[in-house]
This record gives structure tokens, C-alpha cells and sequence, in this order.
């Protein structure tokens, strides 16, 4: 499975962007999905993450009401919504995906199979 990530940018605080993560090679229409993101100089940490169904979502204390993830199975693609942005959501953000499928959201680093390269998310004050 390649994962592509798409639509960081530069926003400024209170803004909003919408990360796209197309997937090829393989459907992930089946498959647990998650968001990660890294900001300088710091680990990679979980955002959200979104069950195979897409009935089920799961976010970081962080971004909860503020992003929203969803998916678009017929396009085997995954979306985050990502409202009043801050200046510590500035990261590149990661997709990754399961190769199973996941009756409910994972939020670790270990439960994903694939990962897509990122795409950066900058957010001035």
C-alpha cells in the first residue's frame, strides 16, 4: 500500500486546511486509519484515528473538537478536517494504515502496517 498525504500548507491561527490521504496499491476500505504528526525537535505523536466502518473516531485531547476525521471508502481515501487551527499543530502530518481491519480506532504508533511520507502543516500566530 502507498499512502499519499496532501494539503498541509501555511495558515495562519484560527484557519483551517484539510489533509487529504489517497491510498494505492491496495484498498484500505477495510482498514483501520490514522493520523500521526511530528513537530521539530519532538516525537511523532498520535492525532486521530477512525475505524474501518468509519463509525468510530478517536482523537488526541489536543485536537478534539477541532479536527475531524473521515474517510471516503468508494475513493480509498481518508480525510482530516482541521479547524481554529493553533501554532502547536504546526507538524508534518502522517497517514498511516492497518492491514487489518479495525473494529475500533488504535491509537499507537505499532498498530499501523504503512505510512505515508508526510506533509507539513504550518500555522502562524
Amino acid at each position: 500500500v502507498q499512502l499519499q498525504a496532501s494539503g498541509g500548507g501555511l495558515v495562519q491561527a484560527g484557519g483551517s486546511l484539510r489533509l487529504s490521504c489517497a491510498a494505492s496499491g491496495r484498498t484500505v476500505s477495510n482498514s483501520g486509519m490514522g493520523w500521526f504528526r511530528q513537530a521539530p525537535g519532538k516525537e511523532r505523536e498520535f492525532v486521530a484515528a477512525i475505524s474501518s466502518t468509519g463509525g468510530s473516531t478517536y482523537y488526541a485531547d489536543s485536537v478534539k473538537g477541532r479536527f475531524t476525521f473521515s474517510r471516503d471508502n468508494a475513493k480509498n481515501t481518508v480525510y482530516l478536517q482541521m479547524n481554529n487551527l493553533k501554532p502547536e499543530d504546526t507538524a508534518v502530518y502522517y497517514c498511516a494504515a492497518r492491514r487489518s481491519y479495525s473494529y475500533s480506532p488504535r491509537q499507537y504508533e505499532y498498530d499501523y502496517d504503512y505510512w505515508g511520507q508526510g506533509t507539513q502543516v504550518t500555522v502562524s500566530s
